[in-house]
């Protein structure tokens, strides 16, 4: 207490310091993420940080730039650098590990390239490629990357998020890459429908690369879907006869990741989990239907 014309008065509060250095503060931020799957808005990492809402923005941005962080329109959550390819907590790692088996099997069995991916913002991550005779002629390779929208792979996972997700991931990249590429959002959104209904199984033939077609599954954990695994043939393989095995295979994977879940993963609102089960020939007929241009239905 202090007397000012003789009456007393507490002196001001402490001007709260921040932390001297740039590299402690953004150790501040990074260490409120525990976990791939967590996800915070600016007004919890300013709170939690205790850092000016202006400065953690600011940080943030940048780190959203140097792919540290990725935001959505869930908030803000860890980017592909802090995973990593390996996953900054083992998850790419362990998804490659836990699918390695299937994808030679898949190989083997139908003779198509596979693919392994993950999702990373508005783009599919491609984790591993199993090729055969064909593998050369398809444009793609480890660590290389293509728009979510426009690839089974994507869509596949892609179907599994919410649709305010998928529109603060895939609105603004949308866009043409060939004369069959979906390129507006209500015709996505319709398309990711579809998908849903036949229990998770996504086609694409000419969207991203032309003469090329794709059939994908996601791999699916507790929080959504983790990664994808597609089969690619030229646009006029038979992929509606080997779609079933591109299920299987992504659903073994998630067992394998996740031996001990016993009930379905997180669907989005307004739409209703698939039920569990292989299909036989009879249901895949009822299921797919090609149309006279060769469009899946």
């Amino acid at each position: 207490m202090t007397a000012v014309d003789g009456l007393p008065t507490t002196h001001a509060p402490a001007r709260r310091e921040l932390p001297p250095s740039m590299v402690e503060r953004v150790t501040l931020i990074m260490d409120l993420f525990e976990g791939r799957t967590a996800r915070l808005s600016l007004e919890e990492v300013a709170r939690c940080t205790r850092l000016p809402r202006s400065t953690a923005h600011r940080i943030l941005d940048q780190l959203v730039r140097l792919r540290w962080l990725e935001h959505t329109g869930l908030g803000y959550g860890l980017g592909r650098r802090a995973l990593g390819f390996g996953g900054g907590d083992g998850t790419h790692g362990r998804i490659r590990e836990a699918a390695a088996a299937r994808l030679h099997q898949l190989q083997i069995r139908t003779g198509l390239v596979v693919h392994l991916a993950v999702l990373d913002g508005a783009e599919v991550y491609y984790l591993d490629k199993v090729g055969g005779r064909f593998a050369a002629t398809v444009p793609s390779r480890v660590g290389g990357r293509a728009p979510a929208h426009s690839t089974a792979l994507g869509k596949a996972m892609l179907a599994w998020l919410e649709p305010e997700d998928v529109e603060a991931r895939a609105g603004e990249s949308i866009g043409r890459l060939t004369q069959r590429t979906i390129c507006d959002m209500g015709t996505l959104h319709q398309e990711l429908d579809r998908i849903r209904r036949r229990h998770g199984l996504a086609f694409e033939r000419g969207e991203c690369f032309p003469d090329i077609a794709c059939a994908a599954a996601a791999v699916r954990g507790p929080d959504g879907p983790l990664a994808a695994i597609s089969l690619v043939g030229d646009a006029w393989s038979p992929l509606e006869k080997a779609a079933p095995l591109v299920v299987d295979a992504a659903r073994q994977v998630s067992h394998e990741l996740f031996p001990r879940r016993q009930t379905p993963v997180r669907a989005p609102r307004r739409t209703a989990f698939e039920p569990e089960g292989t299909w036989s020939a009879e249901a895949m007929d009822r299921l797919l239907a090609v149309g006279q241009y060769g469009d899946w239905q």
